[in-house]
């Protein structure tokens, strides 16, 4: 594990699946789960697997009060007695939130966070993802993700578990071009990890100072947290940066130019 402090001009990201806030002992914990996080001191944290449902309690709500300022969910499951999904949570105001439909049909709902997190070292555009766990929905799902990331100039971040078994599968290969940095972090299963399920893909490539886990996620969860350094390139003299929805449509226009 690597615990380092945070460096000048840097943004510090943990995304970690908390497999429903029970961890192999059976127990409920989310104030172990929290305690974890706070550990590596991160300034936006992707939960995934949260679960409320047949409790006294919302976890979305308990972990976005413990975690950051700010939050952003996507309840993708929504039933009487609770809510299932993911969550990301931020220390910095969360603009231009959008919450991206991923479902396949006949497969569990998925959808995608997409924000642009206002940190003190510039906007960063980021997504959180939970993806599907068969190949036909990872496929389209995919390329729907490549679409959201984008070509802007803004960096980008996109993270949580991509559900992608191999180094060369099929999520990787879609934002090989438009995330070219990424974590090759081993995270499932946590008492032996094998498998890089959880990511954090970004873009510049440089962007990705450092990354690491913590191995005393296993006694918590079946997945292991990846967190990683990001740096934030000093913002140029000029205009403010375009949203993505001008960002989008000046792309459109240049491409029919």
């Amino acid at each position: 594990m690597r615990q380092n402090p945070p460096r000048p001009n840097t943004v510090r990201i943990l995304t970690w699946n908390v497999h429903a806030g029970v961890g192999p002992d059976g127990v409920y914990d989310l104030p172990r789960i929290a305690a974890l996080v706070c550990r590596h001191e991160p300034d936006i944290v992707a939960l995934q697997e949260i679960d409320s449902r047949g409790r006294n309690s919302d976890a979305f709500a308990y972990m976005a009060k413990t975690l950051g300022s700010h939050a952003a969910e996507a309840r993708t499951i929504v039933t009487p007695d609770g809510d299932y999904g993911h969550v990301l949570i931020s220390r910095w105001p969360l603009t231009e939130i959008a919450i991206h439909d991923l479902s396949v049909r006949r497969r569990e709902p998925r959808r995608a966070i997409e924000t642009v997190v206002q940190t003190p070292h510039g906007p960063l555009h980021l997504a959180s993802v939970h993806l599907g766990l068969s190949l036909r929905e990872r496929r389209q799902q995919a390329a729907m993700l490549a679409a959201i990331a984008g070509t802007g100039r803004l960096t980008t971040v996109m993270l949580g578990d991509f559900n992608d078994w191999f180094v060369y599968g099929t999520v990787r290969r879609a934002l090989a071009t438009v995330l070219p940095g990424r974590t090759r972090l081993r995270s499932f299963p946590a008492a032996w990890p094998l498998f890089m399920l959880d990511r954090i893909y970004c873009r510049p490539r440089h962007a990705l100072l450092d990354c690491w886990t913590d191995p005393l996620a296993r006694r918590i969860s079946d997945h292991l947290p990846v967190i990683a350094d990001i740096r934030m390139d000093e913002a140029e003299p000029g205009p403010l940066p375009l949203s993505l929805a001008e960002a989008r449509a000046q792309a459109e226009i240049e491409k029919d130019v």
